[in-house]
């Protein structure tokens, strides 16, 4: 079995580790942008082009799945990713856990790029799922950003200006971004109050990797023999996990191994 994954950039590895801890025997393949990225401020057109080039780069190598661990992405491009690859290669696409959140009645903040925050495709999601519940869209200018370079001061700097416009009463975040999944515990920090009950955090990357098995008809076996078969493209090009991949503990999960870099 081989999944491939694909995202502007790093934040593919959270739906990746998700993979890997499901069906540690599954062959990854990576394929991100770095030469494109950003791809938030581009437009629909561009992002498209960018998503379909990085997709056919991974799909060269014929994955079983590919996943689009990338809110962007997922929003401009995934018609046409699926009107090219589909069906035979299934294409699952990233959409920020808007019902799950809500489901828990609020107040609910969504943290996402500002490019996203505030646009039809996130207003839509809210009216679709979250209708009657109190929902807060708080852009977070810079953070993936942050989190693609392993900027610690930067990290620290952009998770406290969100959680400065993130109000204390708020019992779930979701994290519209997939790069931030990678500093979850350190957004759940900036936001706990010490004696409110725990804030929930709501990624996609459990949801998505598990929805790429049942796309294929494979059932989970997080016991299976573990494939150490890891295809890293940047921009096309074959070669390792980026350094800044191994500070987080996804990208040391996929690399097997434990000691961060810095």
């Amino acid at each position: 079995m081989k999944i491939a994954l694909m995202d502007s950039g790093i934040g593919l590895l959270a739906a990746a580790a998700a993979v890997r801890r499901l069906r540690p025997d599954a062959d990854l393949v990576l394929s991100s942008d770095p030469d494109g990225m950003p791809w938030g401020p581009r437009t629909p057109a561009d992002v498209t082009a960018r998503a379909l080039a990085v997709a056919r780069a991974a799909a060269a190598l014929g994955p079983d799945a590919l996943i689009v661990a990338c809110n962007t992405a997922s929003v401009h491009a995934l018609p046409a990713l699926r009107d090219e690859l589909e069906p035979d290669i299934p294409v699952i696409g990233t959409v920020p856990a808007i019902k799950p959140a809500a489901a828990g009645g609020g107040p609910v903040a969504i943290w996402a790029t500002p490019a996203t925050t505030g646009s039809p495709y996130q207003r839509g999601l809210i009216s679709a799922f979250a209708d009657g519940v109190e929902v807060a869209e708080v852009p977070c200018p810079g953070l993936a950003d942050a989190v693609q370079q392993a900027d610690e001061a930067a990290i620290d700097r952009t998770v406290a200006a969100a959680a400065a416009l993130t109000s204390g009463d708020v019992r779930a975040i979701v994290l519209g971004c997939t790069h931030y999944e990678l500093v979850a515990e350190r957004i759940r920090a900036a936001v706990q109050a010490p004696d409110l009950p725990p804030v929930v955090l709501h990624g996609s990357a459990d949801a998505v990797a598990a929805q790429a098995l049942r796309r294929i008809g494979a059932r989970p076996a997080p016991g299976a023999e573990p494939s150490r078969r890891l295809t890293v493209l940047l921009s096309g090009r074959e070669t390792e996990l980026p350094g800044q991949a191994l500070t987080y503990a996804e990208g040391r999960l996929l690399a097997g191994t434990t000691a961060p870099v810095r």
